[in-house]
């Protein structure tokens, strides 16, 4: 359904995201998402089964897998793009392969550990799945939305400071998705001591990732303050484009500390299974930012926008320091409860 809703409504989306019909980017983002679109069955099967191997305490294989489809994207890149001439579609189409790479690797290994396909269906189980899947459904979607349009709003100020902010935004999550990887960890980590009921444990882990997070992202906002301008000359050597992107430093260093800190909370949320809250805290930062960047990015242009989605991971930020001050839900058990090994 998503790869024929994004080939068949390609510039439905452009016109919403406010691309106009003589924009010199709207022929090549048109043809880079028809294209893309064929990756969406294995980015849902990769990310499945990435789910899968965390619940097993591997992170070993999806991070092999993943390397070995960036490989071949960044291989068959350097072919298609220039010396095929396919240009932004060569681009897509050396991702969709990666994905399919990934999503390969991913399922042949997982075959060796687990039953994949099974005839048996857990009634009580799959209402359980099904609600906490439709619970995080609506928060990605709260999340795409409020991306989405901040990249709208730039979108409008032209091309030349839509590709600065578009340089910046890939800098940004690039170097904020490491922090995932703390989230991850931390995610897993929680997870095994909460079932066991080690809620001592599970209050180191929590205290260890939160701390390990900070810091991260505070030497990642150091690093990113003195090299953005190395980094951000990777993507392009156009000074016009160089100049908006590098405008745009103190919204992709400052944000750091603060994206450490969403990221690694959104793990700890799936580690006890407080979907509930994460959905519901997303979609107040959401509408809480996107009313925001209405107001700022027409009177501020990209200051505005960079403003609105620092606020928006900061509300973020805070909703999970709130959750975990507050002790509800399964915080209660981790956080006011002594453990029971210590009772026994």
């Amino acid at each position: 359904m998503e790869t024929v809703a994004l080939i068949f409504g390609s510039g439905t989306l452009m016109d919403f995201i406010g691309i106009p019909v003589d924009s010199p980017v709207r022929i090549p983002a048109e043809q880079f998402l028809t294209f893309r679109a064929y990756g969406a069955p294995p980015i849902i099967v990769a990310l499945a089964a990435q789910g899968a191997f965390r619940g097993l305490m591997d992170t070993k294989t999806p991070l092999y897998a993943i390397g070995v489809g960036n490989l071949v994207n960044a291989i068959l890149d350097a072919i298609f793009v220039f010396p095929l001439g396919l240009g932004v579609r060569g681009a897509a189409l050396a991702t969709v392969t990666s994905e399919y790479v990934i999503a390969c690797i991913l399922l042949w290994k997982l075959n060796s550990k687990v039953v994949i396909f099974s005839g048996k269906i857990i009634g009580g189980g799959m209402i359980r799945y099904l609600k906490s899947g439709g619970l995080l459904i609506g928060r990605t979607i709260a999340v795409l939305l409020t991306m989405t349009l901040s990249t709208s709003l730039a979108a409008r100020e032209g091309p030349v400071p839509m590709a600065g902010h578009q340089l910046c935004l890939q800098v940004w999550l690039t170097i904020s998705l490491l922090n995932d990887a703390l989230a991850l960890a931390g995610q897993a980590l929680l997870a095994t001591e909460y079932t066991k009921r080690n809620y001592k444990q599970a209050r180191m882990v929590l205290y260890r990732v939160l701390q390990i997070g900070g810091v991260t992202g505070t030497a990642l906002a150091i690093i990113l303050f003195f090299g953005f301008g190395s980094f951000s000359s990777l993507f392009t050597d156009d000074p016009a484009v160089l100049g908006i992107a590098k405008s745009g430093v103190w919204f992709v260093a400052i944000s750091q500390p603060i994206n450490a800190v969403a990221f690694v909370v959104d793990g700890l949320y799936y580690g006890v299974s407080d979907f509930a809250y994460a959905a519901y805290s997303m979609f107040f930062a959401g509408a809480i930012s996107s009313a925001f960047l209405l107001v700022a990015a027409p009177e501020f242009g990209l200051g505005g926008v960079w403003a609105g989605l620092i606020l928006f991971m900061s509300l973020r930020a805070v909703a999970g320091l709130w959750r975990l001050g507050s002790k509800g839900g399964p915080w209660n058990s981790i956080l006011s409860e002594t453990d029971l090994r210590d009772k026994m």
